[in-house]
């Protein structure tokens, strides 16, 4: 079974538009459809379909679910990562050893917690994200290096300078333009993916996870 794909940030594409992190219902591992990423452009965009060509090259029409959620992102820096933040790091092992940053995504402080924990992710191959806590960070020659915990472990994880670093914004339905980028995270049904939360680029700037 696929884990969840990035549950902080489908509570917080909620959180954005009723300042609330709702529970969804528990299900049986058995009943959770399996879970896929759709990352690309914007093709079209008409009332309940988005339709996006990937960046695999494929064009593929995402049905929006009732009350699906919108969201964008807005640039931070290495230095806005403090102890004490919640962050979702995408890495990969690195040649000398430990993790190396891929992206990095700060929430809000009211989702911190969301999601917590470390599995695979599929930016990359052999890529994982970390939802985790930031227990120091430590500015060195070559970036920053954070060690995160969560569920009681921890983790370091090196982030070279020019590593993408964001945090969740507002977005309204007049932003799904032509040529948008977007990473929807999306159920895999039999008519196609089927989407409840969408988080679209903006202003120059792309969702990097």
């Amino acid at each position: 079974m696929i884990k969840t794909i990035l549950p902080a940030l489908v509570l917080g594409l909620s959180a954005i538009a009723t300042a609330a992190l709702p529970v969804a219902p528990v299900q049986a591992e058995d009943q959770k459809p399996e879970q896929i990423h759709v990352r690309g452009s914007i093709v079209t965009y008409s009332g309940s379909v988005l339709t996006v060509k990937t960046r695999e090259g494929e064009t593929v029409d995402v049905t929006l679910a009732d009350g699906w959620q919108l969201a964008s992102v807005a640039n931070a820096a290495v230095t806005d990562i403090k102890p004490g933040d919640f962050v979702g790091i995408a890495s990969l092992p690195s040649a000398g050893g430990g993790d190396g940053a891929l992206e990095v995504l700060i929430f809000p402080p009211a989702m911190k917690g969301a999601g917590e924990g470390s599995y695979g992710w599929d930016l990359k191959p052999n890529s994982s994200m970390t939802n985790a806590t930031v227990a120091d960070a430590v500015k060195g020659v070559d970036g920053r290096t954070v060690t995160v915990s969560y569920h009681g472990k921890e983790k370091k994880i090196a982030i070279p300078d020019g590593t993408p670093v964001v945090t969740i914004a507002p977005a309204t339905k007049d932003d799904l333009v032509p040529g948008a980028v977007v990473f929807i995270p999306a159920e895999k049904a039999a008519s196609g993916p089927l989407a409840h939360q969408v988080l679209v680029g903006k202003n120059g700037v792309v969702p990097p996870m």
